[in-house]
């Protein structure tokens, strides 16, 4: 699982972990982009969505994981509820699990979005505004939450 503001890296860690031996990796953005693009206009479109697919792949991941492979989960870890989601999901396969907690500051986020955007190479432009929306509502992992969490700090 991986935490992070837009942009802070947390598609490219993922991909760097998911080369490991017996493991898959499943993107949120790759899932939304293929069955949503079209519909995707707002930040409430994407909660809408996003918890459509929560739904549909939950039951998948956990057999997945039941099945011995490990799973980089590259969905949004940046809330206190899509924490939840996951950790329904491994307790409920009796597997370990990882929290990868990419530390980076609004500034370093917002300066990789923009580069990102001119780019042109991610499925989903982001605007500053919808980078603050969206930011109001991270929340980073507590302690009492109870995760084995690696932390990248960048500032």
């Amino acid at each position: 699982m991986i935490c992070g503001k837009i942009a802070a890296g947390k598609s490219t860690l993922a991909a760097r972990l998911a080369s490991a031996p017996a493991t898959v990796l499943l993107s949120e953005d790759r899932w939304m982009s293929c069955l949503y693009k079209d519909e995707l206009k707002s930040v409430a479109d994407y909660v809408r969505y996003s918890a459509r697919l929560r739904n549909a792949i939950g039951g998948h991941i956990e057999a997945l994981l039941k099945a011995g492979m490990s799973v980089v989960l590259d969905f949004p870890a940046n809330t206190v509820a899509n924490r939840q989601w996951m950790r329904t999901i491994f307790s409920g396969a009796g597997a370990d699990h990882r929290l990868h907690f990419l530390d980076a500051t609004d500034e370093i986020c917002r300066e990789r979005l923009r580069q990102r955007n001119a780019a042109g190479t991610h499925a989903f432009v982001v605007s500053d505004a919808e980078f603050d929306e969206i930011t109001r509502h991270f929340a980073p992992p507590a302690r009492r939450e109870c995760f084995e969490t690696v932390v990248y700090r960048e500032t």
